[in-house]
């Protein structure tokens, strides 16, 4: 799943490619009986309404709240797209197939050659001759169209929690949220996207292994000098990104089909069974499952308090 510094390259990229330019068409064969009555494209009479709206729009500039990637239009509405599991925006020169209907890149490289890139279940044809378009392996993604501001349908924004790199995001408000989830295991609410939107797997069992903290302690447990230094250390990782390097599991790609490389080294993640890269810690890296997903940590320097 992309993670909120990739998303933020994904954001970037838009911003240096599409920013000023019409979108001419949109196409999808994203088409789901599930999605009936609900304001998602994949609900087909959903989708007719979403044409309408963005067809002839120009994309003013792309941003994002948590996960969610906002590409403003010039009449200030937005389209909100959040890639889930295995989406990833791509940018470039694409034909469909007369036969199959499927949307192949004109694009030497790895919009072509890289196999994650080719399933193409959305399409914005552009007004410079070029495609916007959403690779979904998996098709979880969710898209829709938000009204300027100040109209009766234009609530979704209103709802999401809180951006974790937002300079609102202090100590007070994070406190606000730990206090309000006493009985409640600190990774659980860092991964809850209700209360803080953008903060994945990854990014939580990073935080907390540089914040000295268990992940299952409980959020009333949590001092708030240990609350002020995981709040920096949140900000820290999500602003600079966890280096992968070349992890096979890692699916996103950047807005040219690349892997996205980034500066912060990854301690923890995916290190079950090592030492222990604090300085002068002895312990090995363990695993266990915290709200249903698995979570690394080190159980010397990250003690559980009480």
């Amino acid at each position: 799943m992309p993670e909120l510094p990739e998303v933020q390259t994904t954001v970037k990229g838009l911003n240096e490619t599409v920013v000023g330019l019409k979108i001419e068409t949109v196409w999808t064969d994203y088409k789901s009986e599930a999605y009936e009555d609900k304001d998602e494209i994949k609900n087909p009479s959903y989708f007719g309404f979403f044409k309408r709206m963005v067809i002839g729009r120009t994309i003013k500039k792309a941003d994002r709240i948590g996960k969610n990637v906002l590409l403003r239009l010039n009449d200030n509405s937005t389209i909100l797209i959040h890639m889930k599991m295995t989406g990833h925006l791509l940018y470039g020169v694409y034909k469909q197939k007369t036969k199959t209907g499927v949307w192949v890149s004109d694009n030497k490289g790895p919009l072509r050659d890289d196999s994650f890139n080719r399933y193409i279940h959305l399409v914005f044809s552009l007004s410079n001759g070029k495609q916007l378009v959403l690779s979904d392996m998996r098709t979880f993604a969710k898209v829709t169209f938000i009204p300027k501001e100040g109209t009766a349908t234009s609530k979704h924004l209103s709802e999401i929690a809180i951006d974790p790199l937002s300079p609102l995001f202090i100590l007070d408000l994070f406190s606000h949220i730990l206090d309000a989830k006493p009985e409640t295991k600190v990774k659980q609410i860092l991964l809850d996207q209700s209360l803080v939107s953008g903060i994945g797997n990854i990014y939580a069992d990073e935080s907390l292994f540089r914040s000295g903290i268990h992940p299952c302690a409980l959020a009333k447990n949590i001092s708030t000098q240990a609350r002020s230094t995981l709040l920096n250390n949140i900000k820290r990782v999500l602003a600079g990104g966890v280096d992968l390097g070349n992890d096979p599991s890692s699916d996103y790609r950047d807005i040219h089909g690349n892997r996205a490389l980034f500066k912060e080294e990854r301690l923890v993640y995916r290190k079950k069974g090592e030492i222990c890269m604090k300085p002068r810690c002895t312990g090995i890296i363990t695993s266990i499952v915290v709200g249903g997903r698995t979570s690394s940590f080190c159980p010397v320097h990250q003690k559980m308090v009480s």
